[in-house]
């Protein structure tokens, strides 16, 4: 029998690989993904998030972040602005063509979850919401000393 580590492990890297495969055709990848459609996200909700505030969001290490970030501008596909009351902070800001690739990513990893959660009774479900909470309860556990 597996342990709880174990399946999350190897939910994880299912899910990576699936979204990464999915992605493929429009030349994302799943960490690529992650930024595009987080920083599309909060920008919908009105932010301006800086790299260390999307590093925080997505879970991504800041280093892992500040370096998709290069990457992604030099695409065209994210704008990297100095802050002007603080310059050491860079902000983030999907381009025109970011919007245009992250949106159709965003529907097909959605129907890629649809199909994921579709044992628990899709993404409304009531399973699936007691899914989310525990998941939810065990990110929120430190595990540093």
């Amino acid at each position: 029998m597996s342990t709880p580590g174990h399946l999350v492990w190897r939910l994880s890297m299912k899910w990576r690989v699936a979204v990464d495969r999915a992605l493929a055709p429009i030349g994302l990848t799943h960490a690529q993904y992650v930024f595009l459609s987080s920083l599309f996200g909060l920008e919908r909700a009105g932010a301006s998030p800086s790299q260390r505030e999307l590093a925080d969001h997505t879970g991504l290490e800041a280093l892992y972040t500040s370096k998709l970030a290069r990457s992604l501008d030099a695409d065209g596909l994210v704008e990297r602005t100095r802050d002007p009351a603080d310059t050491r902070t860079i902000r983030l800001a999907l381009t025109e063509r970011g919007r245009e690739v992250v949106e159709p990513a965003i529907e097909t990893v959605a129907e890629l979850l649809d199909r994921l959660l579709a044992p628990l009774g899709g993404r409304d479900g009531d399973r699936t919401a007691a899914l989310s909470r525990e998941l939810t309860l065990l990110l929120d556990t430190p595990l540093d000393p």
